[in-house]
């Protein structure tokens, strides 16, 4: 089919009605940007997932970040979405207005220098993300081994994207077809969904980021209702097994662990934390489960696991904006509320 024929298909599909939950948060950006629910039929429903790294993020990590960088030895280094993420009481902006140290770099690896200049100060990375960013900690943690930099850390908040996929299964999430990530799948593979879709008898698509990608990967999604299996419509970047050296570079650092998600709870096996013989790097990782409300009419976990659609939320529009976030979906531009309000979009 070519892409007019996509599209018409899409348009006047009149099948089942079908929701399709993309995880990725670069996805529920390019959708809105694009205009892409507007070019589908009534019956096919994009909803998004967990798929904004800081979204999913606890307000327990975000309080332990503020209390590291509060102590004068210290200087939290992070990418600039983070820092306006609310914990249980404050933000790390709010945190750093007060006095705090706290640093915005665009990559992992410019904590290296800082820590090289400034030997007196522990330099605390906060590491979350997906697959798609763990080797870019992982090569950090082989300079800092190499180089023998030993007041570099990491607070790590790494989840991996199968787990939670699994668990939004096992809980009766409204999906009936997954766009899966491509951003997460070059790294992974597009096999590492297989499983869940053979036993859920629901296709994946894996997808691209332009407008055609997208149209051609939803297509081939709807078509493929009810059908477990795993449709790579990314090949130019994505293989089936991922890549290698990625996937081995991550292991030689960090291990599987349970991972406690903003609105979910914990999934078992759904994260990633230094190994044993690397925990001297680690600032203090584990048990930070906690995930207040600074709003509590806020419904964010119900936007994560696609029960309600942003607009949906009593706050949303209103008391919540990207200037006056109530919840971690409002902040980031990859949250499905953020990118929503952005693109004023009502589906």
């Amino acid at each position: 089919m070519n892409i007019g024929d996509i599209a018409e298909y899409l348009k006047n599909y009149d099948g089942p009605d079908m929701n399709i939950m993309e995880v990725c948060g670069s996805h529920t950006g390019a959708i809105a940007k694009n205009g892409i629910p507007g070019m589908l039929s009534p019956k096919i429903h994009l909803i998004s997932g967990p798929g904004c790294p800081v979204c999913v993020t606890t307000s327990a990590y975000v309080d332990r970040l503020i209390e590291l960088s509060k102590d004068p030895h210290n200087c939290i280094i992070t990418f600039g979405d983070l820092i306006r993420v609310p914990g249980s009481g404050e933000s790390l902006s709010i945190a750093a207005g007060k006095g705090a140290r706290v640093k915005m770099v665009y990559s992992p690896m410019d904590i290296l220098d800082l820590a090289r200049n400034d030997k007196d100060s522990n330099y605390i990375f906060a590491a979350v993300g997906f697959e798609t960013t763990m080797p870019v900690y992982a090569l950090m943690m082989q300079a800092v081994m190499e180089e023998g930099i030993e007041n570099v850390r990491l607070l790590t908040a790494l989840k991996t994207m199968p787990e939670v996929i699994g668990w939004l299964m096992e809980n009766d999430a409204p999906v009936d077809g997954f766009l899966a990530p491509g951003h997460v799948s070059v790294v992974t593979g597009s096999n590492c969904f297989d499983k869940i879709a053979a036993r859920y008898s629901i296709p994946f698509g894996v997808a691209g980021f332009t407008a055609r990608q997208i149209l051609v990967a939803l297509c081939g999604i709807v078509k493929a209702r009810g059908e477990g299996k795993v449709i790579n419509f990314y090949p130019s970047v994505v293989n089936p097994d991922g890549n290698e050296k990625a996937l081995a570079l991550i292991d030689k650092y960090f291990e599987k662990a349970d991972a406690a998600w903003r609105g979910i709870g914990v999934v078992k096996g759904s994260g990633r934390v230094l190994r044993k013989e690397y925990s001297r790097f680690d600032a203090g990782s584990y048990d930070l489960t906690g995930d207040a409300k600074i709003n509590k009419a806020c419904c964010c976990d119900r936007v994560l696991m696609g029960r309600l659609r942003p607009y949906e939320c009593p706050l949303f529009g209103t008391v919540c904006t990207p200037t006056s976030p109530q919840g971690a979906c409002m902040v980031s531009t990859e949250g499905g509320c953020y990118s929503y309000y952005a693109n004023n979009r009502r589906d």
